[in-house]
C-alpha cells in the first residue's frame, strides 16, 4: 500500500512538472525524519531551480498550488527551502488496508521468465546447515518474485559427475571394498546419506596422505563417470540419485520444493557441453594453453576491460580451466553450457522424466537421457537467472558470466545474477550441544566453521529434529491439554519458523553463527516472536463480540487519526501498510532480510499497541471497532510477510 501511493505520487509529480515546465526529471522521494512532516518528501525543486533559474521554494509553491489530486494523498505542502512534503490520506489508507485485496498476491506485472537455481548440493553426502541457508534464501526469493507477479522456475542443479561424487565412489571401491550390488543395497537404507557423509570425510583424509594417487584415481574415476558406461558410472548414479532423494526429503521438512532437477550427467550425455565447447572455441572465448601450470588445458583468458587477473590467485587460475589436460570438463565448463541453456542460447534441450517417489504431492521433473516425457512442461528460455551459490564461488561465477559475454551475450551475462551469501558457522555452545569436542582455542572463538570434507558440521536433518524436540518440550509444558498430534504439529511449525527466520534475518554478506537458544527464543528478533504476535491477535479476535464490529463514521475516523492519539495509531497502520515496499526493496537489493526486518518491526509495533490500548474493554463502540480493525490489518499483513519468508503460524503457542 505504501509503495503503491509512493509510485502514484512519483508519476504524478513527474507528469505535472513535464506539463507545467516542459522538463523531464527523475523524481526522488525520501522519508521525512519526523511523522509531522508527512510520509514522503521530494527535493525535486532544487534540481528544477538550476534549470529554470528560479528559487526552489517558489517552484515548490507553484507545484503545490497547481498539482492535481493524487489518490491516497491528502495534501502536498512546501517545507524548508523548497521541499515538497506529501501527507497521506489516513482514512483512505485505513480503508484500503481493510479491503480483501490488501496483502493478496499481485497480479502478473512482468512478462519476464525467471529461473532461480538454489540448493544444488553435491549429491555425495547429507545436507548440512550451510546448504539450508542456500535453500532458504533461494526459496524465499522465489516466493517474493512470484508474489510480485513474475513467472519463476525453481531448479536444483545436481553435480552428479563431479569430484565429490567420484571421491565417494572411490571410498566405496578402494576403502570399503563394496561392489555395485552392495552399494545398491546400502542406498535403500534410511541413513545412506549419513554413511556417505562419513565416507567422504574418510576419503579426504585418505587422499591427503597420497596426493599423486588421489589425482590418478580421481582422474580415472571421473572419466568413467562422465562416459556413463560401466559399473563405476552406474555406482555413481546409484549414490547420487539416492542422496538426492534424501536431500529432497530434508528440504521438504522446511516447505522447500523444486520444479526441475537438472543433472550434470545430461549436460555431457545430451552433448550440451559439446555444443558449448564448439561455440567457445570458434568464438575465441577459450584457448589451448601450451605452457605453465595450465599446459594442455583449455582455459578462458580475460579479454575484456576490468580484468581481475591483477589480483587473481593460483586457485583463480585453476578456475579459468574449462577442460583439464586429461580431457575431462571442469565444473565451470559444464556450468557455462548450463547457463547458455537457461537463457535459450545453446540450441539444445534436455529430455525430461518425472522423479520417482518425490516426498510431496507434486511432480518433480528431472533431466534424463531416455526419451522425453511428452507431458513435461517447458523449461529454460529465461530472461533473468539467479544462481544461489555461496560467496566463496564468486570467481567461478565471474568466469561463467565472462563465458556468456565472450560469446556476445552481454545482456544475458548482466542478467546472470550471482545471489551470493556467507557461510553458516556454529557458536561454540551449539557445537558442544551437537556433541563436537572442540580444542581449547576453538571453544574461545566467536564461531566454529563447519567442513563437510572434515566431517565437522551440523547435518540439516539433525538440526531440524533437535529444534523440533526442544520446541515440543516447550509446547507440552505450555499446553498439556493439546493432543499429542497437535503438539507435534505445533512444535514442527515453530521449529521451522525459528530456523528460517534465523537464517533470513541476517543480510547475505553476514557470517552466521547458529545457536539453538538464540533461534528458539520467544523474545527479540526471532521467528517465534513474530509467530506469537499472530497467535496473540487470533486470541483477541476469538474473544471479540459482534458489538466490536460497530460501524465507524468517516468523521470519527478523521478525528481519531488526527487527534492526540492519532500519530501513535497511524504509525502502526503505516508500518502494516509498508509490506509492499519491504518486498520491493528485498527483490531490488536481493536481500530477503528486509522482509524479515519488516515482520519483526510490525510484530514489535503491534505488541506496543496491544499493551497501550485496552481493546476488549474499550467502552467507546466506534473506537473499539477501530482498534479491532488495526488488529485485523496487522494479522493480515504480518501473516503475509511470514508467508513470504516460508513461515506459517500455529493456532496456539
Amino acid at each position: 500500500m505504501y509503495l503503491t501511493i509512493i509510485q502514484r505520487l512519483r508519476r504524478a509529480l513527474a507528469a505535472h512538472i513535464r506539463e507545467k515546465y516542459g522538463a523531464e526529471i527523475t523524481v526522488v522521494l525520501e522519508k521525512p525524519p519526523k511523522l509531522e512532516l508527512g510520509e514522503a518528501a521530494s527535493p525535486v525543486c532544487f534540481e528544477l531551480a538550476k534549470r529554470l533559474k528560479k528559487a526552489p521554494r517558489q517552484i515548490a509553491q507553484e507545484i503545490a498550488n497547481s498539482l492535481p489530486p493524487i489518490e491516497g494523498v491528502a495534501r502536498v505542502e512546501v517545507a524548508g527551502g523548497g521541499y515538497l512534503n506529501a501527507f497521506f490520506d489516513r482514512p483512505a489508507f485505513w480503508s484500503s488496508l481493510l479491503s480483501p485485496e490488501a496483502a493478496a498476491p499481485s497480479a502478473a506485472v512482468s512478462t519476464e521468465r525467471v529461473i532461480v537455481e538454489h540448493t544444488s548440493i553435491n549429491p555425495n553426502k547429507a545436507a548440512h546447515i550451510g546448504h539450508v541457508r542456500n535453500a532458504v534464501l533461494g526459496d524465499t526469493m522465489v516466493r517474493l518474485l512470484r508474489d510480485t507477479g513474475y513467472e519463476v522456475a525453481v531448479q536444483n542443479y545436481i553435480d552428479n559427475t563431479g569430484v565429490q561424487v567420484a571421491d565417494v565412489v572411490i571410498a566405496f571401491q578402494q576403502m570399503e571394498n563394496k561392489s555395485l550390488a552392495d552399494v545398491r543395497r546400502l542406498a535403500r537404507e534410511k541413513n545412506f546419506d549419513y554413511l556417505c557423509w562419513d565416507l567422504y570425510a574418510k576419503a579426504t583424509q585418505f587422499f591427503a596422505e597420497d596426493k599423486d594417487r588421489a589425482a590418478r584415481l580421481r582422474g580415472e574415476t571421473i572419466r568413467q563417470i562422465e562416459s556413463g558406461e560401466g559399473q563405476t558410472a552406474e555406482m555413481a548414479t546409484v549414490i547420487a540419485d539416492s542422496v538426492v532423494g534424501f536431500h529432497l526429503r530434508t528440504m521438504a521438512r522446511l516447505d522447500i520444493f523444486y520444479e526441475l532437477l537438472a543433472r550434470e550427467s545430461e549436460i555431457l550425455h545430451l552433448h550440451f557441453w559439446d555444443a558449448a565447447f564448439e561455440k567457445l572455441k570458434s568464438s575465441g572465448a577459450i584457448e589451448y594453453s601450451t605452457s605453465g601450470k595450465t599446459a594442455g588445458c583449455w582455459i578462458m583468458p580475460w579479454n575484456h576491460g576490468g580484468s581481475p587477473d591483477e589480483e587473481s590467485t593460483d586457485e583463480d587460475d585453476q578456475a579459468k580451466i574449462i577442460v583439464r589436460s586429461n580431457g575431462t570438463v571442469t565444473y565451470v565448463g559444464k556450468d557455462i553450457a548450463y547457463q547458455l541453456w537457461k537463457f535459450g542460447l545453446l540450441g539444445e534441450d534436455f529430455h525430461y522424466a518425472k522423479w520417482p517417489d518425490p516426498p510431496y504431492a507434486r511432480t518433480v521433473w528431472a533431466t534424463t537421457t531416455a526419451p522425453s516425457d511428452p507431458t513435461a512442461p517447458h523449461f529454460g528460455n529465461a530472461t533473468r537467472v539467479y544462481n544461489v551459490i555461496d560467496a566463496r564461488q564468486s570467481y567461478l561465477q565471474k568466469v561463467v558470466a565472462e563465458g556468456l559475454r565472450a560469446l556476445g551475450h552481454a545482456k544475458e551475462a548482466e542478467n546472470s545474477i550471482h545471489f551470493d551469501y556467507e557461510i553458516v558457522a556454529l557458536t561454540p555452545r551449539c557445537a558442544a550441544e551437537m556433541g563436537y569436542e572442540l580444542p581449547a582455542d576453538e571453544s574461545k572463538k566467536t564461531y566454529v566453521e563447519v567442513s563437510g570434507r572434515k566431517g565437522l558440521g551440523v547435518k540439516a536433518d539433525d538440526l531440524i529434529s533437535k529444534l523440533e524436540v526442544a520446541t515440543l518440550a516447550e509446547v507440552q509444558q505450555r499446553h498439556p491439554e493439546m493432543s499429542t498430534q497437535e503438539q507435534i504439529a505445533t512444535a514442527h511449525t515453530i521449529a521451522v519458523g525459528a530456523l528460517r527466520f534465523f537464517l533470513l534475518k541476517f543480510t547475505r554478506n553476514t557470517i552466521i553463527a547458529f545457536d539453538f537458544k538464540d533461534a528458539l527464543s520467544f523474545e527479540g528478533e526471532t521467528g517465534p516472536y513474530c509467530q506469537y504476535a499472530v497467535v496473540r491477535i487470533r486470541g483477541i479476535r476469538r474473544k471479540s463480540t459482534e458489538g466490536a464490529r460497530a460501524r465507524i463514521s468517516g468523521g470519527f475516523l478523521q478525528k481519531l487519526l488526527s487527534g492526540p492519539e492519532g500519530n501513535g495509531l497511524w504509525e502502526v497502520l503505516l508500518q502494516a501498510g509498508s509490506l509492499d515496499s519491504a518486498a520491493d526493496s528485498a527483490i531490488g537489493a536481493q536481500e530477503p532480510a528486509f522482509v524479515a526486518k519488516f515482520a519483526f518491526q510490525l510484530a514489535q509495533a503491534f505488541n506496543n499497541f496491544y499493551h497501550k490500548h485496552h481493546i476488549l474493554s474499550e467502552e467507546d463502540a466506534e473506537k473499539q471497532a477501530f482498534l479491532f480493525g488495526i488488529v485485523e490489518i496487522v494479522e493480515k499483513q504480518l501473516t503475509a510477510a511470514l508467508r513470504l519468508l516460508g513461515i506459517e503460524t500455529p493456532e496456539r503457542m
